[in-house]
């Protein structure tokens, strides 16, 4: 064997998302690129706003010295400042730059947070569908990851957690909105848990962490608004990325935000700085820093993703699919028209169809599909979505 044993039973189990992108790629090379609906991945197809753009350009023809030197772990003080103002409006607390760590993304901020808070046997509780890397993340901290029911509509649901939450649980990970459902979860929902870990805490004599994955906080549909965790709970921490929001998912670049009333916020600072380095990302990218710094609030245009989930949403109605219609994201996640998930998205793969089984989401019993891809493939796709569904009615 050349390989570790964890890491061979990994790949064995490793992600539904990508074992489908792969198939997309064969079956492209087979039928023609153009006759593959491909609804598998979550990599946005939108540029990036032309603010970004500009200081990408302005930043890279810059002579300024040391430009694409060290600086420290956390970044570049200057830019966690532009973060921590910002996210001092969204949060509505007082968010300094001491309470900001730049990150290579938000998988590198979870890792990170993981790295800092995590005992090995601790557990992650995380309600479910969620993504599905999750548990790659916790397992790379020494801990494990336990799911929890949500709601039918994938709210959250507090007594499911209020039950899941033993002394072993050491986190409480959501994502809002949500990969796969869309679902932004309420302001009042997660003042309850914020008040439910307030008292597990003292139960339990031990802190446990609200931690929130915020990639698609600003990719939002009709007037909805994100509630912030950090006036639902002291000790909670952000991690979050501007892959989705500016379309720039390969430059890695994200931020962590520390509640500043949290109990442990120095030591917490302390060891979130250290992991970052430890873990091997060093520092998040220099340049990429300096961009963000300069385009604090700037996003896509929501609209764009907002008419593609009406085609969709409007198109698979008419045939028959149900479906919880997601506030946020750029994800559907329908019920399949049978129990079995996988076989139902083995029968869209037939019909040329890419879309990724509930089950690998911790959501048997429904499918995701990532609607950021162009209007003509969503339209395309609806008679072969309608075949698919009448081979079991």
């Amino acid at each position: 064997m050349t390989i570790s044993k964890k890491i061979e039973s990994f790949i064995t189990k490793s992600s539904w998302i990508r074992k489908m992108f792969e198939e997309g790629t064969r079956l492209k090379a087979i039928h023609g690129p153009d006759t593959v609906f491909d609804f598998s991945l979550g990599n946005p197809n939108m540029d990036p706003p032309p603010a970004f753009k500009q200081a990408l350009k302005e930043i890279a023809e810059s002579t300024a010295p040391g430009l694409h030197a060290y600086m420290p772990n956390a970044g570049y003080a200057f830019v966690r400042k532009a973060v921590a103002d910002f996210v001092s409006g969204e949060q509505q607390a007082a968010v300094t730059e001491n309470d900001i760590i730049m990150t290579c993304g938000a998988a590198g901020g979870l890792n990170v947070i993981l790295k800092t808070i995590l005992d090995p046997g601790d557990a992650v509780l995380v309600p479910a569908p969620y993504f599905v890397e999750y548990g790659f993340y916790a397992d790379n901290q020494g801990g494990t990851l336990k799911t929890v029911a949500t709601n039918p509509d994938f709210t959250l649901n507090i007594s499911a957690i209020d039950q899941a939450l033993t002394p072993d649980v050491k986190a409480v990970l959501i994502n809002s909105p949500n990969n796969p459902t869309g679902q932004v979860y309420r302001e009042d929902n997660l003042k309850e848990l914020g008040e439910l870990l307030a008292s597990k805490s003292r139960q339990f004599s031990r802190t446990i962490y609200l931690v929130s994955d915020e990639p698609y906080r600003k990719i939002i549909y009709d007037g909805i608004r994100v509630p912030g965790i950090f006036t639902a709970y002291p000790d909670s921490i952000i991690t979050t990325s501007y892959s989705k929001d500016l379309s720039v998912p390969g430059e890695r670049i994200g931020f962590i935000a520390v509640n500043p009333a949290a109990t442990y916020r120095n030591e917490l600072m302390a060891g979130l700085g250290l992991a970052n380095r430890i873990l091997g990302f060093v520092n998040a990218p220099a340049m990429m820093q300096r961009v963000v710094a300069a385009v604090q609030g700037s996003a896509v245009d929501i609209k764009h993703y907002a008419r593609k989930r009406e085609l969709l949403c409007t198109g698979l109605e008419k045939l028959g699919y149900e479906f919880v219609k997601p506030a946020g994201a750029f994800y559907l996640f329908p019920k399949s028209p049978i129990p079995d998930d996988v076989k139902f998205v083995r029968a869209l793969q037939e019909e040329l169809i890419l879309a990724v089984p509930g089950a690998g989401f911790g959501g048997p019993g429904h499918f995701r599909l990532a609607f950021c891809v162009d209007d003509a493939v969503i339209a395309s796709a609806m008679p072969a979505f309608g075949r698919a569904i009448q081979k079991f009615k």
